[in-house]
């Protein structure tokens, strides 16, 4: 147990809320271009490779960021980080809502990529610390519930709030508040229990240490196995999610766009709610194992019925997506597999490792998905922007099925910890 003072009970409260609320931006900033696609199609006359490359922006830099994050986290600790984060990512939003062509887009994109990468595993590395172990995967998970609530919002009520106002001022209001977030975490957030509000904490930063804690985790076999699940189910759901289920579902399944919106929605919705779920139910059980091998088959077949393309009644297919949701969130359990094969003081950086696979799939496979469907277009227009049709649609789509299965069938090999640290020094 931690033996905290009443006062720093209410300070890790009082701090992860406000981390929580920094993770809410990060959500809608990754998943944003999939609510407003065809407005961007449209505002850049771009094709759905290029707008691939914008959405994907994000994902390149997040991606290159984990590891570097995940060795800040461990010496400078998370508060520094998650400041610096802020005050990046506003600036990026900003130059995004003024952005007056795609290079510029990309620009701000980029920003916002390198300032959000830092907090999720800030966020972890300051539930490691000041909170128990055996609720490690539940505090996630609460965690993860929270941050959802971006990616609500940037589903259903982003794409209304830009057919009604327009999307260019929704990224100017989030820039503001990530400045705001950015000042609280300085005034709030402590990086330890025992680290009191006049205390700077005096970084330690050794590049050996760094380098060689770096290689124990990558060098540890029962690290990979996490790493590979979370590449394949959250790389899918990051590479369709964050830019092309709307299009598909108002192209293939002939939805309008707020129906469209809608399923997206209740896609983050069903992730939002099933990460508290099956991260509380995993932790009750005392196991990781058959929680993460179930959720991953369900997800996959789910996503076969989507490459199918075999329209639903909205009902059904409202449920499907719902289902969707919690089934994609059985890869938030791989955070805590990683963390408990390796040594305790190490993980900000296994569970930055293990964050890092997820987000170069995104990165390298939402350009490609755009590029294989731009491959079968055959030149139809609407409103400045490309139409499909369900060949086009089913190449593009098997990239993404194609991730999901892989992460299904490595869950087999994931190491049992029974929600406790079974590292061991060789």
């Amino acid at each position: 147990m931690k033996n905290l003072t009443p006062e720093q009970m209410k300070r890790r409260w009082l701090a992860l809320g406000i981390v929580a609320l920094a993770y809410v931006l990060s959500f809608f900033q990754r998943f944003a271009p999939a609510g407003i696609a065809n407005d961007l199609a449209a505002a850049f006359q771009t094709s759905a490779a290029s707008l691939g490359v914008l959405a994907a922006t994000y994902f390149y830099v997040y991606t290159i960021m984990q590891v570097p994050t995940g060795m800040l986290a461990d010496t400078l600790g998370p508060r520094r980080i998650l400041v610096l984060g802020g005050i990046i990512g506003g600036v990026g939003s900003f130059l995004f809502g003024f952005a007056p062509s795609l290079d510029i887009a990309l620009v701000g994109r980029t920003l916002i990529g390198l300032g959000v990468s830092v907090t999720f595993i800030a966020m972890l590395k300051l539930i490691a610390v000041w909170f128990e172990e055996n609720r490690f995967a539940t505090m996630v998970g609460v965690c993860m519930l929270i941050g959802n609530l971006g990616s609500v919002l940037a589903g259903a009520p982003l794409s209304a709030v830009a057919q009604a106002t327009g999307w260019r001022g929704v990224f100017i209001g989030v820039g503001a508040l990530s400045l705001i977030l950015a000042v609280l975490c300085w005034l709030i957030v402590r990086d330890r229990p025992e680290q009191s509000a006049a205390q700077g904490g005096a970084p330690k930063f050794d590049r050996t240490v760094l380098v060689n804690s770096l290689l124990s985790v990558v060098r540890n076999r029962s690290t990979w196995p996490a790493i590979l699940v979370n590449t394949g189910t959250c790389g899918a759901f990051f590479t369709f999610a964050g830019l092309w289920t709307v299009p598909y579902l108002m192209q293939v399944h002939e939805m309008t766009r707020p129906v469209a919106a809608s399923h997206l929605s209740l896609w983050f919705g069903g992730f939002a709610v099933g990460c508290l779920l099956l991260g509380t139910l995993s932790d009750r059980l005392g196991k990781r194992k058959p929680v993460i091998i179930v959720a991953s088959h369900v997800y996959g077949l789910v996503w076969l019925w989507l490459l199918s393309g075999v329209q639903l009644p909205v009902e059904l297919s409202y449920a499907m997506f719902a289902l969707l949701g919690v089934a994609t969130s059985g890869f938030s359990l791989t955070w805590a597999c990683a963390k408990e094969v390796n040594p305790p003081m190490l993980s900000g950086m296994s569970t930055s490792v293990t964050n890092m696979g997820s987000f170069l799939a995104a990165a390298l496979f939402q350009p490609l998905v755009g590029w294989v469907m731009d491959l079968g277009w055959k030149g139809e227009m609407v409103a400045g922007a490309r139409v499909y049709d369900l060949a086009a649609w089913r190449g593009g789509l098997g990239v993404a099925v194609f991730l999901a299965l892989c992460g299904a069938a490595c869950s087999w090999w994931i190491v049992e910890t029974r929600c406790r640290n079974i590292w061991k020094p060789a």
